[in-house]
């Protein structure tokens, strides 16, 4: 997966909404484990913009 987000920049960001724990899906998106948000990776880069997310489902 040529977008995926490096796992020392991932143990270090967190949800701008909620401050929660994000993870990441195959999509490849970061979906926060405390308020749902779903944010967008583009070319590798995470887009944390609450602005930009996508509700849970």
């Amino acid at each position: 997966m040529s977008a995926a987000v490096s796992p020392e920049l991932l143990a270090i960001i967190v949800c701008p909404d909620c401050k929660g724990e994000l993870t990441l899906s195959e999509v490849p998106d970061l979906t926060c484990g405390g308020c749902g948000l779903v944010y967008p990776v583009r070319d590798g880069i995470p887009v944390l913009l609450v602005d930009e997310a996508r509700k849970p489902a």
